[in-house]
């Protein structure tokens, strides 16, 4: 091989390598995404890289990056999280339940999660300010906007009085979530029946057992219904049900309505957290993040299929209306 070709190789060629020849040089800090799928994740990592570019890092060049995907399978988490840990990766980024399942894997290796509904009462860190460990991200204090979301949906469809949730019974946080809807559905005047499923198989059965008990539907983020996120509007659009969500993709391929954060956002900010991390600051010295601004999206060609008329005061006050 020529010099000129062996340098190349060294300075740009590295992130193609397998890690464990990649390790030898022991140059690149690597990052390690455990991600639900790559479909649902790819704009979410692309505003991460490019986050991450504009903070000086160069794919390749001065970190790797390796991907893996979980699919909303907690056991198919728990490998990858072992993996990372085998291969000695620099830092962990993930959300969801998969955040809980990093930190069972490892105590040492700093983990970043993009998303996570209560990280306080989901028990990955101790503190907002000072999270202590080795666990730290950005919350979306999903709990705290159930209200706003249930006020929104009984905007849209005024004769909502059944409401059906469907939540990922083995995650810690969207039972807490669930457990607040249930509360504040009940300051509402709403009867709730709560759909619980913890894997994919799950979802046709709930909705089957459901039948004609609800008048709307409200989905609890996590990464089991995000994996299934298709399978879920299309069985919500077969029982002509209007749907909640907390993620505008949701809308975008089919869902009626969603009220949180960008995802987009969340993953540039925890673009800064590896950079903090990287360069050296401990995890448990950076706050947790919580969000300022929340997004409503509704989806009008879904309205129109149900037929709903939403109301234009709620159209006005919409940051996405998808026709």
């Amino acid at each position: 091989m020529r010099r000129r070709e062996f340098i190349a190789l060294l300075g740009g060629g590295l992130a193609g390598w397998p890690l464990a020849a990649r390790a030898q040089f022991g140059r690149l800090p690597i990052i390690g995404v455990l991600g639900t799928n790559s479909a649902a994740w790819h704009p979410w990592i692309s505003a991460f890289l490019q986050r991450l570019h504009e903070l000086g890092w160069n794919e390749g060049r001065t970190f790797a990056i390796e991907y893996r995907w979980a699919e909303g399978r907690p056991e198919r988490a728990a490998d990858i999280a072992d993996e990372f840990v085998r291969l000695k990766v620099d830092v962990i980024v993930t959300a969801g339940p998969n955040t809980a399942i990093a930190k069972q894997a490892t105590s040492t290796i700093p983990i970043v999660f993009a998303i996570a509904n209560d990280p306080l009462a989901g028990g990955l860190v101790a503190n907002l300010r000072r999270p202590g460990g080795n666990v730290t991200g950005l919350s979306l204090q999903a709990g705290d906007l159930s209200g706003k979301r249930l006020e929104l949906l009984r905007e849209a469809v005024p004769q909502l009085r059944r409401l059906a949730v469907i939540a990922n019974a083995g995650y810690r946080e969207a039972v807490l979530e669930l457990g607040n809807v249930q509360t504040t559905a009940q300051t509402l005047g709403l009867t709730v029946t709560p759909l619980e499923i913890q894997r994919a198989g799950d979802i046709p059965l709930a909705f089957t057992a459901l039948k004609t008990q609800a008048d709307a539907l409200y989905v609890v983020p996590d990464s089991l219904t995000t994996a299934n996120r298709t399978s879920i509007i299309t069985l919500a659009l077969g029982a002509r049900l209007p749907t909640m969500f907390n993620e505008r993709e949701f809308v975008q391929v089919g869902g009626l309505m969603s009220y949180g954060t960008n995802n987009s956002e969340r993953f540039r900010r925890a673009a800064d957290y590896v950079d903090k991390v990287l360069r050296g600051t401990k995890p448990g010295d950076i706050p947790v993040e919580q969000p300022t601004k929340f997004d409503l999206t509704i989806n009008l060609i879904t309205a129109k299929a149900l037929g709903i008329e939403v109301p234009p005061m709620l159209l006005a006050r919409a940051d996405e209306v998808i026709e």
